[in-house]
């Protein structure tokens, strides 16, 4: 989305005048030295803690954080949870390996909740979440925690449920499950939200595709959900609309930003912009799959290099600026670097194909730079694409552009590699955020998502290599 006339606001609240832009022309104030009179005094901010959604990681937050900072709120406020075991059970209520339940997810949330009101001083926080984080958040206010909380803002939540019916009533996204329903019993005042706090919902008009009538986007075409559009709603929130956006820029666009901006500091942001810092210092951790599943957990023994590439080409320089064998704790970093300087990251770790993803220059410092090797389950990929008997051209490489934070909608976007386009079944609802391309070997290739650009190496998939192209916005 690149403009406020896709927000349609049930509270009748317009932002006007203001256009939105990924990067600003500007050196801006380091977030260290805010400027206070963006959102009044320091002392007046309060901390924010973001909660990611299922599978995902706190690195999802990276830009809205940095919107943040551009408006002055202080880095030292702004913390992301990163969930172990960030992907849901099967059945809510059984151990199943590499994955959390609804109160182990609650729980991981109140101990850092508390480690954030002790580390900051605070009495109290606001809680932004995207998706299952919505889940999360609810049954920590639900389940005594709503004396630490004052403003909640859910994006694109699933509190009725990704469906609603008798079969399945284990899954934690069924909106007839027991933990649902405790969710959503009506408080005294017959909201669905707890008093005391200030809550806001943000969703998409009709392009969520977890919010939808039809269960062709969790595999069962044809069979009613029993859910609407209007399901990531509660009653006695605050209903904002972002139209035509999908499941994940509900959280992570700039509209979005502008809406829990609002919310929490209680005006309009002065820019939707990023400033650019100088120097960069960037961090994060190593994780890895277990089982299958996508975990937030070290991915102890793995190398991680990192590189500055030339921003057209995608070469990149000699030296490494940090190479690195993944200790206990899953940490790399810090690296300094310019506002201006694409990189590579390569990871190399026992079991997985060897890993390199290219992201466009960082605008400011972030230490959630959160990194993940392709799956296991990449390697078999390859080796059935090696296969003669498939009667395919073998690809020399593949390139994957991925974006986390968004997904690709066929005829809304402009996504491919080099002059490659892909049509994608996404019946008119945004719901991948990955495609994959074949290309030449060995050669440089321009990966593209709209007005973004990344250049990137190809490297040999006989040799176990693969490519990702990660869009920050």
């Amino acid at each position: 989305m690149n403009d406020l006339s896709h927000v349609s606001i049930k509270r009748r609240y317009f932002l006007q005048g203001a256009a939105i832009t990924s990067i600003s022309l500007g050196l801006g104030a380091c977030a260290s030295t805010p400027a206070l009179n963006a959102v009044g005094t320091a002392s007046s901010q309060i901390p924010i803690v973001f909660v990611h959604g299922n599978g995902d990681t706190a690195g999802l937050w990276i830009a809205q954080c940095w919107r943040f900072e551009s408006n002055g709120y202080a880095r030292r406020l702004l913390h992301a949870i990163d969930f172990k075991n960030p992907l849901a059970r099967s059945d809510d209520s059984k151990p199943q390996e590499a994955r959390s339940g609804t109160e182990e997810a609650r729980a991981e949330l109140a101990a850092f909740v508390a480690s954030v009101l002790a580390q900051t001083g605070a009495t109290k926080v606001a809680l932004v979440g995207s998706s299952r984080g919505c889940n999360t958040i609810r049954n920590f206010v639900k389940s005594g925690g709503a004396a630490q909380v004052s403003h909640v803002v859910l994006c694109g939540g699933v509190y009725h449920g990704v469906f609603a019916m008798d079969a399945n009533l284990v899954s934690e996204f069924n909106g007839k499950s027991a933990f649902m329903q405790r969710l959503n019993a009506p408080e005294a005042n017959g909201n669905e939200v707890a008093s005391g706090i200030k809550w806001m919902t943000i969703r998409s008009d009709r392009y969520d595709k977890f919010a939808q009538p039809d269960g062709r986007y969790i595999g069962q075409p044809g069979v009613k959900t029993n859910i609407d559009f209007t399901g990531p709603a509660l009653k006695g929130a605050e209903d904002v609309v972002l139209n035509g956006a999908d499941h994940r820029e509900v959280a992570f666009n700039a509209n979005a930003f502008a809406e829990m901006y609002r919310h929490i500091v209680g005006k309009p942001p002065a820019t939707l912009a990023t400033n650019l810092e100088e120097p960069v210092q960037l961090s994060g951790k190593v994780t890895g799959f277990t089982a299958g599943a996508q975990t937030n957990l070290p991915l102890v023994g793995a190398r991680l290099q990192v590189y500055a590439v030339d921003r057209t080409s995608g070469k990149r320089t000699p030296s490494a600026l940090l190479d690195k064998v993944i200790a206990q704790d899953g940490h790399w970093g810090p690296i300094s670097t310019k506002y201006d300087q694409a990189l590579e990251f390569v990871i190399s770790a026992a079991g997985y194909p060897t890993t390199h993803i290219y992201r466009a220059p960082f605008h400011r410092s972030s230490n959630i730079v959160h990194l993940r090797p392709a799956p296991q389950s990449t390697l078999a990929d390859i080796t059935k694409a090696r296969v003669p008997a498939t009667g395919l051209a073998v690809p020399e490489s593949w390139v994957t552009i991925t974006r986390p934070r968004g997904y690709l909608g066929q005829g809304r976007d402009t996504f491919g590699v080099d002059s490659r386009r892909r049509v994608i079944n996404d019946f008119g609802v945004p719901a991948e955020s990955t495609q994959r391309f074949d290309v030449a070997v060995n050669a440089t290739a321009q990966a593209i998502f709209n007005t973004e650009r990344i250049a990137v190496q190809s490297w040999p998939l006989a040799d176990n290599h693969v490519v990702l192209a990660e869009f920050q916005f």
